[in-house]
């Protein structure tokens, strides 16, 4: 049956599902549906398919459910059995086994996941209800007993017959099959162990534990699928502290379901930096610890205890409960797309991962000649041109290599790099370590570097002073950039840039000259600009790029603003502004605006206790903080504006010239960029 797109609700309104197949208006990220469909997967859609289908259904069974007044209300869950729809997940090639096979669910589409959960598992609840609507989902789809099911911990694979559903703690009632069939990791069990282990437990287990058996007739699809939508939610969207929400009045889906899977199909698809997948979880380790401490603190709390300790408790416990949430933006900054975009990371996420080798300890210096194959003429105008002036003492040397990266990777400290004109594949990234000089021997159109594997970053500089000239880099699926300028200084001239992903990165302390290039095609910034950098362009052309220049400006480090020198650059047909600057909302957006909403959307926190007894202490804030409460409640509320999720703004402002941040901006050009010469983006 051909099935109505779903509709997807974000911050900006209602679209249609099939939308997600472009570029999302809120993020970088593409969600190439299409594609994805066409692969080994396929069964999948057609199962989803059948467990997606309802709408249209309902609608054209009002007539039947009128005539039948048993209609239990799930009919739209069930589809024609044909057989499994499912592929069979099989243990471990090579490995006796004991157990069955279960359901392969692991390997769903992105979109299939996003339907599931907004279409029937949670919709539009609250963080408070995410369970209850969990449960309800589970009530409609899971067969209720009497099906065979693997309990799968980390210890063992033990074969039970599910007799009963306790949906309510999201459990399952079993009873052990007999004979004994187990697959064990480490240790031994037998019958009467594990006999004694389902009896300690009441015979109920986690249902995020349990995989259905295989089975062809398709019968046990829709369990298995649905048994799949909760494993996956609760270990990768799932977060202890949402619940602390629960005063909010949002949609759950909206704030932290649909980015936290976005964010997870991206890291996936290697489509965010290595460094920033390792900050990210981290950050989760070190939230879930601090909520940890925090939550047991609080219960720790007597409900009527007056003692000293009590209050010094409170006030470890508001110490930590700032640092939660701390760590909670920190986490939303990296699951939001936009966010993510403007902000990104700001550390080396990552070891260098080539040392710098420094000066040849016999001083000779090396001209490392890159080129595949060439004339007799090409190798007389390069001898004449470039190698008799560059090797006019007797210490240097000449050698030849077939590719840039090998060249590079043999480069001491002073060394050059020429390459003759060609189109040179690479694999890997290029890092340069030392300060070298690496030059095309031609225009820049004629002597190409290609990358077409995924990887953090094409060029990557942490040299002292790099020379980089006459040479055309094409990227291809380049996470953190064509080049990165992480230490140093890179002097780039005439040059072409031909991004798909993310441009130049210029990175704290780090410098970059960029003279008469041509960058074009980033799906991000044209130019990206961190704080503390220094950057000057000049008489360059950035085009059709999402932003020309993006100037990054963190609350935390403002009095290291970066140092930018624009000059005769062109800048033009990029999607939105042709300069922005990105910088903290420090609350003048709103009121600038008109904004009489309420308070700042920034978290403010307050320690919410019963009107206190006043023992006479002198001082106000004495009082405060050793005041004695009878029946004392400790807790924490967050006071929200309700238009939280709109506080990130972005508007065109007429100039940014007068800024600080730059040393000289003069003779520029801006030509048709989508939403202004400059803006300014608040966070």
């Amino acid at each position: 049956m051909e099935q109505e797109p779903g509709q997807q609700h974000s911050a900006g309104g209602a679209v249609n599902m099939a939308d997600i197949v472009v570029e999302d208006v809120e993020s970088f990220v593409n969600i190439d549906l299409e594609t994805n469909t066409e692969t080994s997967d396929h069964g999948m859609s057609i199962i989803s398919q059948a467990l997606f289908q309802g709408a249209e259904d309902e609608g054209d069974s009002d007539d039947e459910d009128d005539e039948d007044d048993d209609d239990s209300g799930t009919d739209h869950y069930n589809c024609v059995r044909g057989g499994t729809q499912l592929q069979r997940c099989e243990r471990q090639p090579g490995m006796q086994s004991t157990v069955p096979d279960t359901f392969q669910t692991s390997h769903l589409l992105f979109y299939e996941r996003f339907k599931a959960y907004q279409d029937y598992m949670l919709g539009d609840c609250k963080p408070s209800e995410v369970k209850a609507f969990t449960a309800d989902y589970l009530e409609k789809v899971l067969e209720p007993c009497d099906w065979l099911a693997l309990w799968c911990t980390d210890v063992f694979d033990v074969l039970v017959e599910v007799q009963d559903l306790d949906l309510k703690d999201l459990k399952a009632c079993v009873r052990l099959v007999l004979p004994l069939q187990c697959d064990t990791r480490g240790c031994d069990l037998s019958e009467d162990s594990m006999t004694a282990l389902l009896e300690a437990t009441q015979h109920r287990v986690p249902l995020q534990e349990v995989h259905a058996v295989y089975d062809a007739s398709g019968d046990f699809d829709l369990t298995a699928l649905a048994l799949e939508h909760l494993r996956f939610f609760y270990k990768h969207i799932w977060r202890q502290w949402d619940e602390e929400d629960e005063d909010d009045d949002f949609d759950y889906f909206v704030r932290c379901v649909e980015p936290r899977l976005r964010l997870y199909y991206d890291m996936l698809e290697d489509r965010v930096p290595a460094g920033l997948v390792t900050e990210y979880q981290s950050l989760l380790e070190s939230c879930s610890k601090c909520f940890n401490q925090f939550s047991a603190l609080r219960s720790d709390l007597g409900s009527d205890s007056d003692s000293e300790l009590d209050n010094v408790s409170m006030v470890e416990g508001l110490k930590l409960y700032e640092q939660l949430e701390t760590l909670r933006r920190k986490l939303h900054i990296i699951e939001n797309p936009l966010l993510r975009y403007v902000l990104g990371y700001r550390g080396n996420s990552r070891q260098q991962s080539v040392q710098s080798r420094g000066l040849r300890c016999t001083g000779v210096k090396v001209i490392h000649v890159v080129t595949a194959s060439c004339s007799s003429h090409q190798l007389q105008s390069l001898l004449t041109d470039r190698l008799l002036p560059l090797s006019s003492s007797e210490d240097t040397q000449i050698q030849f290599h077939s590719d840039p990266v090998s060249a590079v990777d043999s480069c001491h400290q002073g060394d050059v790099v020429c390459i003759l004109p060609g189109t040179y594949s690479v694999t890997s990234s290029i890092c340069i370590p030392d300060s070298i000089t690496v030059e095309g021997f031609g225009p820049p159109d004629d002597v190409v570097i290609e990358k077409k594997n995924k990887g953090d970053s094409f060029v990557e500089s942490t040299g002292p002073e790099v020379k980089l000239s006459n040479i055309k880099f094409i990227q291809h699926d380049a996470i953190e950039g064509i080049l990165c300028v992480r230490q140093g200084t890179v002097n780039m001239e005439n040059c072409v840039l031909q991004c798909e992903t993310t441009g130049v990165i210029v990175r704290t302390s780090a410098c970059l000259s960029m003279k008469r290039c041509d960058l074009y095609g980033s799906k991000g910034a044209g130019v990206e600009i961190y704080p503390g950098s220094v950057c000057s362009l000049t008489g360059n052309g950035i085009h059709h790029c999402k932003d020309g220049i993006l100037i990054k400006d963190f609350a935390d480090v403002l009095d290291v603003m970066p140092s930018i020198t624009m000059e005769n650059n062109v800048i033009h047909n990029n999607e939105g502004y042709g300069v922005i600057l990105v910088k903290p909302n420090n609350g003048e957006t709103q009121r600038a605006e008109g904004d009489s909403a309420g308070p700042s959307p920034d978290l403010l926190f307050t320690l919410q206790l019963p009107p206190a007894e006043n023992h006479g202490t002198e001082g106000g804030a004495s009082t405060e903080a050793g005041a004695s409460t009878s029946g004392k409640k400790w807790a924490f509320s967050r006071q929200l504006s309700r238009n939280k999720e709109t506080s990130c703004v972005s508007r065109a402002v007429e100039d940014l010239t007068e800024l600080p941040v730059f040393v000289s901006i003069t003779g520029n050009q801006f030509r048709r960029n989508g939403m202004g010469d400059y803006g300014t983006f608040y966070y």
